[in-house]
């Protein structure tokens, strides 16, 4: 699913219109990518969890050349799944 259908599936199950679902599809976004930024965690009951990682520094090797390189730290999003997200993905729950 892409945003575009994403869109439509919110426009069908809240009666809302495409432009609507699209505005409340990017703030929701929006607030996400802006509170994981600013090191918070994001926690939705039941779906899961947004938050900020940071990642060490790390040998890498450039797949070109063979030489070795140093990958710096850096902090990078990452998502959990929520229990009921899990379940629903496995068929166990509805």
């Amino acid at each position: 699913m892409n945003k575009s259908e994403m869109i439509d599936a919110i426009a069908t199950r809240t009666d809302l219109s495409k432009a609507v679902s699209a505005k409340a599809l990017d703030a929701v976004i929006e607030a996400i990518v802006e509170a994981v930024a600013h090191g918070e965690t994001v926690t939705l009951v039941g779906f899961g969890s947004f938050k900020a990682s940071e990642r060490a520094a790390r040998e890498g090797k450039n797949p070109k050349t063979g030489a070795k390189i140093v990958i710096p730290q850096t902090i990078v999003p990452k998502f959990a799944a929520g229990a009921t997200f899990k379940a629903r993905v496995a068929g166990r729950g509805e």
